[in-house]
């Protein structure tokens, strides 16, 4: 008998954010595994009884290889489980999602995708900003700081980076953003540009840091502490 596994967006942190289809697929669950992002108030949802499993990723920390969590979904929901992977943010966004839908598409097992509220959207809604603005900030695009080595990739499209006339939103960035930063200048980005550090989005340890591209790199190049954060940069207003 073959089981079910949701794939759930939790959102940035706070358990308000959760959508309804969310919550309810938490309360049936016989089994969530959830990230480190995921754990916390939000897993006051889940019924009792139900297995909760960590499985979270975080930089420099121990945690589970990506195979074996992909196991496990499957190993549940062959076992007949209802099955919750409750991602940080959306979990189609720098959430190894796909390495998931992979195993339990060759396993033939049933699943949905139920999306959350995206931190970058948090960040941006949590500072009072817009992630657009009208004639100056048409685009807005998402990159990740670091690639499976931790450093910053070295593929990334500095052209469209360093462009004044987009909001930048960067995930796991933060030990990489002086470097970053240095390359946004040298391919034209003014060093006065907005940004914003946001760190630990909808919980109560959130803290925002307003400043300028070059202020941020140099903060950073200091000190990046370990709360999860994104940086956005561009044209933002109210910063």
């Amino acid at each position: 008998m073959s089981g079910f596994v949701s794939f759930v967006g939790s959102g940035p942190g706070d358990p308000e954010l959760m959508t309804l289809k969310a919550v309810d697929r938490m309360k049936q669950a016989d089994a969530i595994l959830f990230d480190d992002l995921s754990s916390g108030p939000i897993l006051s949802h889940a019924r009792p009884g139900a297995d909760l499993v960590g499985v979270g990723k975080r930089a420099g920390r121990p945690s589970p290889k990506q195979d074996h969590v992909s196991r496990l979904l499957v190993d549940y929901a062959s076992d007949g489980a209802r099955v919750v992977r409750l991602k940080s943010g959306d979990g189609g966004m720098f959430g190894r999602l796909e390495e998931e839908l992979v195993a339990l598409r060759a396993a033939g097992i049933p699943f949905e995708i139920i999306p959350g509220v995206p931190s970058a959207c948090a960040a941006a809604a949590a500072a009072g900003i817009p992630l657009t603005r009208r004639l100056t900030a048409r685009r807005v695009q998402f990159v990740t700081g670091h690639d499976v080595a931790g450093q910053l990739p070295e593929d990334l499209n500095m052209a469209a980076l360093a462009d004044d006339q987009a909001t930048t939103v960067v995930f796991m960035g933060k030990r990489t953003f002086p470097k970053l930063a240095g390359m946004l200048m040298e391919h034209g980005l003014p060093a006065d540009t907005p940004a914003l550090l946001a760190e630990a989005v909808g919980t109560p340890e959130q803290a925002l840091h307003r400043g300028t591209i070059a202020t941020l790199a140099d903060r950073l190049a200091k000190e990046s502490g370990t709360a999860p954060a994104l940086i956005l940069y561009g044209p933002l207003s109210e910063i």
